[in-house]
């Protein structure tokens, strides 16, 4: 007599099946400890790494042949020049076979202007203040990113080639990298995967909130890292918070109006620029504004323009929002009206 599984059954074995694969799939066996778990496993998700039988190998050294390729791959850099015979590696470098795997992203790296050695050697190890110059050069292929002048002190920095120091300075003062309580870099130490990944993660966002932050040439080009957060107030009301990362102090994040458009709120903020005829301390600050909105709405940021400095505060909070025809000034909140 046959035996038949019956339907609750079945249905539970195949969620335990799609979840155990779901698992294999998304997540590495070996990095549920990492300090950089979340970003390995988001860079995984959109298939810039990969490992092998299911694991990362977290801690163990980064490669030029893998690091050229996660940054040919993560920044999708490409080459774009016309040729009458396409390009091989061996017309690049000398230790580079043409028929290896990582081959296309070497050349591509020539094309893009990566600064990689006509002899390097594919299967050596990265160092730190190596892998920080090609991720920066990565970072501004194609984008015109203005940069604070800024010379962050770095304790060991006379170990820091020439050449890269400048990329070094950078990152740091975009937050991608960060040095240790000491101030101490480490440029001659070797890169392992988990911290290459955990940099090219931010640099992946750090490009992509530029590119967003940037896309209408409104001169708000030393505004970076906007990002929105919601928290409810009660069951009619959220606090919508708006955060940015600026130069220096000099600048300021206010929001300007609130546009209804189906269920979404489109939180429209402005940017301050500084004051022309005053010095600010060149530090990296972080700006807030606050709003709040109905909870029947969505709420996202619109990147209107930059505006002159008014002297008015750095940062701008408006009124409760609850109806599409409402208008929202720049004034402190009010309290909650009786229909919000």
């Amino acid at each position: 007599m046959k035996k038949t599984l019956k339907l609750p059954l079945l249905i539970a074995l195949m969620t335990s099946l799609l979840f155990l694969i779901g698992q294999s799939v998304f997540a590495f066996s070996d990095t549920q400890s990492d300090v950089n778990a979340d970003k390995i496993t988001s860079l995984q998700k959109q298939g810039i790494l990969s490992g092998s039988g299911g694991k990362f190998r977290p801690n163990d050294k980064l490669t030029y042949a893998e690091g050229i390729s996660l940054l040919v791959k993560g920044f999708e850099l490409k080459d774009t020049n016309v040729y009458i015979k396409k390009p091989e590696a061996s017309d690049y470098y000398t230790r580079i076979p043409n028929n290896a795997w990582y081959a296309e992203s070497f050349v591509i790296a020539h094309a893009v202007g990566l600064d990689v050695p006509k002899d390097v050697n594919p299967a050596a190890a990265l160092t730190r203040e190596q892998f920080a110059h090609y991720l920066f050069q990565s970072i501004i292929h194609d984008r015109d990113i203005a940069f604070i002048e800024l010379f962050i002190l770095i304790n060991d920095g006379d170990a820091i080639n020439t050449t890269y120091m400048d990329s070094v300075q950078k990152l740091i003062i975009s937050q991608i990298v960060k040095l240790d309580d000491k101030q101490n870099f480490y440029p001659k130490q070797k890169i392992i995967r988990s911290e290459a990944a955990g940099w090219l993660y931010d640099g992946i966002e750090f490009a992509k909130a530029h590119d967003t932050d940037n896309s209408g040439g409104d001169g708000l080009t030393d505004v970076y890292n906007t990002q929105l957060s919601v928290t409810p107030v009660n069951k009619s009301v959220n606090e919508v918070t708006v955060t940015a990362t600026v130069p220096h102090p000099g600048y300021g994040l206010r929001i300007a109006s609130i546009k209804f458009e189906g269920s979404k709120a489109l939180i429209n903020v402005e940017i301050v620029q500084p004051d022309p005829d005053r010095m600010y301390a060149q530090v990296i600050t972080d700006l807030k504004a606050v709003t709040y909105v109905s909870s029947s709405y969505t709420p996202e940021i619109v990147i209107a323009s930059a505006v002159s400095n008014s002297g008015s505060g750095s940062n701008g909070s408006t009124s409760i929002v609850d109806s599409p025809d409402t208008a929202v000034s720049s004034e402190p909140p009010v309290k909650a009206a009786a229909g919000a």
